[in-house]
């Protein structure tokens, strides 16, 4: 009995930490930016929404789009393969934005009341562990286009 009790506690216990150990991309929101002196893109998302803005100032407002049921499945499944206690700590692979070679791109994301930045890194160049979420995040702004 002690044997069986033990086994179904376990199992209980087993299955509730992988369910809050996976990421749920509807509780969080995201926000990808990269800048210039002449270039500037910010990419909110956050309910099946995304929020677009691509340039400065009054000529160039935010805009809002509904993300479609594909592209939500997919930025789902790359969030969920994300380990988001190390985003901070990730390693950028190029250093092009040093001599304004590319544009100096950052990933913020929050998560139940956390906040987990990346260090800086080249648009179009994230680290590994976030560039298939990252592409698909500034596939949105250049299917708005």
């Amino acid at each position: 009995m002690k044997i069986a009790t033990l086994f179904l506690v376990t199992l209980f216990l087993g299955k509730s930490c992988t369910n809050e150990a996976q990421n749920n991309i509807a509780n969080a929101e995201i926000q990808y930016t990269a800048n210039t002196r002449g270039f500037h893109l910010m990419i909110n998302i956050a309910n099946q929404k995304a929020t677009i803005s691509q340039g400065r100032g009054t000529e160039n407002p935010a805009v809002e789009m509904a993300i479609s049921d594909a592209d939500w499945k997919e930025l789902v499944t790359e969030f969920k393969k994300i380990n988001l206690a190390a985003i901070p700590n990730l390693k950028d692979p190029t250093q092009k934005r040093l001599y304004d070679g590319a544009a100096i791109a950052n990933l913020k994301i929050r998560y139940q009341g956390n906040n987990y930045e990346s260090v800086a890194f080249d648009h179009g160049f994230p680290p590994a562990a976030i560039e298939k979420l990252v592409s698909k995040i500034v596939s949105l702004a250049k299917e708005k286009k």
